[in-house]
Parts: C-alpha cells; structure tokens; sequence
C-alpha cells in the first residue's frame, strides 16, 4: 500500500488568477479584507434577526476575510468530464464531472515528452508508441497518461494559448482503449491551439479538423486535464502515484482540479518540490 511517510508532494497545477492574460475567459475575484468582513458578518446576524451588531463590535474591529469568484470551471487547472464532448459516449449518457468515478483519477501516471513537437502540430497514434517504447513502458488499465509539452513555461503570457502542440482523435483512441481514463496536458488545451484548428477548417472545410481530440470523447469514454505544470520537476516518467481529484459542480461539464504527485523522497530534501511549487506561485 502506498505511503505519504518519506514523499514530497509536486504540485502540478496552475491556479485560478484574477484577470490572467493567459486566460481567455479570465476569473474576476472581488476580495474583501478583515474590516470588510466584519461589516458582512454583522450584516448576516441582522439578517437573522440579530440586531444592533456593528463592524466595529468585532475584535479588533476584524471579521473574517472572504471573496466572490466568478469563473468558468475551465478556469485553470481543471479535468473535462465525458460531458465536455457531447450528450453521449458511444450511445451511452455521458458523465457530467459529478459522475466521474474517484478511481479513475488516482493511480500512477506515466509523462509523454512532447517538449520536440512543433507548435500547432498534431501528436499521432505512433509518436504515442514511440515515447511509450523509448520509456521501456507497457500501458495498464488504470494509470494516468499526461502529455508534456513544456507549455506551461508560458504560463502568464499571451503566447500561452497559442504556442503548443495538440492531441489528434486518434492518438486519444489509442489511449483510451488502452484502459486509460485520465489524460493530461501541461498546455492551455488538448486539441491543437484554435487558429490551427480553423486554418486546417478552412482548407479543405472537414469537420474533422475541429476539436478532433475532445469528440473522440463521444466515441470512447475518458477525462482529461488541460492547463498541468510542473510536469519537468518529476524525477522520473513512469510509476508516478498521482491524485488528481475535480471539484465537483453539479451537473457540469468540467472541475477546478489541483493534481498533485508524490516522490519519494531519498535524501530528505525538498528542494525539487519547492521549486516546483514555486514555478506558479504554489498554485
């Protein structure tokens, strides 16, 4: 059985910033400090029939800090229930992120270096193969694939929604008959960025070309994670344990997420997490 004693946890997520120019639906977060509070909790007690409580009647005139998030559930590091993709997955309803199984979101994951691939191309059913087969790796019914692109380096700039290569229908099939259920990305999303997906649209108008990756989702069933980081500051590609638990938002298409990994720690130094940590802020 697996143990927390003697591991560090790696965070590898990014998280949810107000007005994040590297979001296109960014969140809005109005914060209210400890005075601010305090006005609000006497605001509630009135509300409840308790008259004659004042901000200033707090200790030290202080109540409890809160804020008001407005924001999409794709809003940073987040998993896309099979809903995400259509109403139903191979004639079966398809699971809002309420309905994911916790099982298939933990277990030991596996790290794909895309880090070569070009931006705007698409990853193939055989550059899966070769990276699986370069890793000496078997793929088992279970395990957590995430593709690393190296994307997350962009993380709070512009170039982040552009510049990173995407996952193709077929290569998605390919995992997920594999017995695969959770794929990740360290980049802003799983199909190639959306002026790659238009242009190759407009060449030749096949629909094909359109989130090709997302509506194999309503062929096989299967989640996955947009917007990782940190996958580089794993010390090794497969066998990692993982847990990568959604919020759950009823009814909806995805959950704010916050994967975490777990190494072992041999030496009783940190400072590999740390850094990792560091890299958003501790997201």
């Amino acid at each position: 059985m697996f143990s927390f004693a003697n591991v560090t946890p790696v965070d590898l997520s990014i998280g949810i910033e107000p007005d994040a120019v590297s979001e296109p639906w960014p969140a809005q977060v109005e914060y209210f400090d400890h005075e601010a509070g305090a006005d609000l909790l006497a605001s509630n007690l009135a509300a409840a029939g308790v008259d004659g409580v004042e901000g200033e009647d707090f200790p030290d005139g202080q109540g409890l800090a809160w804020e008001e998030v407005t924001a999409i559930p794709h809003t940073g590091t987040h998993l896309d229930a099979p809903w995400h993709y259509g109403p139903e997955v191979d004639g079966e309803p398809a699971k809002t992120v309420d309905e994911v199984p916790l099982e298939w979101c933990c277990g030991d994951a596996v790290v794909l270096d895309f880090t070569w691939k070009e931006v705007g191309g698409e990853i193939t059913l055989e550059e899966i193969d070769e990276q699986l087969a370069a890793l000496d790796h078997e793929l088992s019914a279970g395990e957590l694939v995430f593709i690393e692109t190296g994307a997350d380096d962009l993380w709070g700039t512009p170039e982040y929604l552009s510049a990173f290569p995407g996952m193709g229908a077929a290569a998605t099939k390919h995992l997920v008959e594999q017995g695969i259920k959770v794929v990740g990305t360290d980049a802003y999303g799983f199909d190639k960025p959306f002026a790659e997906m238009g242009r190759r649209w407009a060449d030749g108008e096949d629909e094909s070309e359109l989130w090709p990756a997302h509506f194999a989702g309503r062929e096989v069933e299967y989640c996955q994670i947009e917007k990782m980081a940190n996958l580089n500051a794993l010390p090794r590609r497969t066998n990692v344990p993982v847990v990568t638990f959604p919020v759950v938002v009823e009814g909806a298409s995805a959950g704010w997420v916050r994967p975490v990994a777990f190494v072992e720690d041999e030496d009783g130094s940190t400072a590999d997490a740390d850094h990792a940590n560091d890299a958003t802020g501790g997201a």
